[in-house]
Parts: structure tokens; sequence; C-alpha cells
């Protein structure tokens, strides 16, 4: 991925917060000598320092790649959103002439996997989801010794996601002038499309 100076995460922290309010990425695993990597989208709990929890179905296909290597990719897309050529153009250019490019903030995550299969573990890893998606705590803890949750445990496998490397991007106009980005910013308000709010949100905060 490419990372411009003006795009790159200003310090930890920024990736770190803007991660902890994003659960749900793919989880890409490349085994050993294959021809693709295997690619899975999934939700997943951050503790907002080196871990990562997530759990997938036993007959998942990622999971002889991530024997053969247990290493991957973790990768989270968001606040996107596509600026128009007419938009994207310096002051007195022709807006005909402009050119289109993306909003978008992604962190991309290298970690070291291991794999969680001791129904005891694995309770506590899907606590511990549980816990970041049903913060009301109506959900009964997870039991690896009672029914019905020691009958659909072995339906699963866990993974414990250890961040061993990070490349952050914030795509947001870091390289236009205060006044373009102000322009830029007051077409997004007025398009109001999907995602245009959250993208405008962070042109504004990386100002």
């Amino acid at each position: 991925m490419l990372i411009h100076p003006w795009d790159a995460a200003k310090d930890d922290a920024e990736w770190r917060d803007w991660l902890a309010g994003h659960d749900f990425g793919q989880l890409i695993a490349g085994g050993t000598g294959r021809d693709l990597p295997m690619v899975t989208p999934a939700h997943f709990a951050y503790d907002g320092d080196r871990t990562i929890v997530t759990h997938l179905a036993r007959p998942n296909p990622i999971w002889p790649l991530l024997e053969e290597h247990p290493r991957a990719l973790l990768t989270v897309v968001d606040d996107y959103t596509y600026i128009r050529a007419d938009w994207n153009t310096a002051p007195g250019a022709d807006p005909a002439r402009g050119v289109p490019t993306s909003y978008y903030a992604t962190v991309q995550l290298e970690g070291d996997v291991r794999l969680v299969d001791d129904p005891a573990e694995k309770a506590a890893l899907l606590d511990k989801q549980l816990r970041h998606f049903e913060t009301d705590g109506a959900r009964a803890e997870v039991s690896a010794t009672d029914a019905p949750d020691r009958r659909l445990l072995p339906g699963i496998r866990g993974i414990e996601f250890t961040i061993t490397g990070v490349r952050a991007k914030f795509k947001f106009g870091g390289n236009r002038t205060e006044e373009e980005r102000e322009r830029i910013g007051t077409q997004l308000a007025e398009r109001d499309g999907r995602l245009d709010a959250e993208a405008l949100a962070q042109l504004r905060r990386r100002g």
C-alpha cells in the first residue's frame, strides 16, 4: 500500500483510536507455496494494545493455510468516499480537467496467529468478543462444560492475533490547501451520500 507522508498516521494513538471503533475486517492468510491467499471476512475484538481475538467456523478453508504458516494480515477499511474530478481541482484550474480521487481510512495489521482449540480457552475467547459486541451482558457467560455451549464449541476454532506490524493510512486531502479542503468539505456536506459524513469528519479532524 502506498502511503504518502501527508496520509500517514500522525502517531500510534491515531490508528489505535480509529481501530478501537471498528470491529469488522478481512483476515488474509497466505499459507506456504500457494498460488493465492485466502481471504475471510470476520468480526473481531481489539484490546486497544496488541491483541485481537476472533473465531471462525471449523469448516472454514482458511485453517490449513494458518496451520502451514501462522501469520496473517488483518485489514480494515472505512470512512471511504469518492471525490469528484471537478471537486479535486486547484483554484483557477479547469474543473472539467480535474482528477478524481478517493478518501478513505485503512489499517492493515500484520500478526502472529495462535489457533485456539482448547474448550475452556475458546469459551474465554468468545466471552471477550461477546462483551465487546453485547455490552449489556444479556448473553450468559460461555461455558465449556454446560449445554448448549459444550455441544456448540467444537464447531468453531478461535484465533488469537498478536500485532507485529502496522500500516495505517488516512487519505483525506492532506496534500491540499486549507481553502481546497474547505471547499471539498462543503461539497461533501451538500452531497451527503453514504459515508460522506464520516469522510467529512476525517477531513476536518486531520485539518
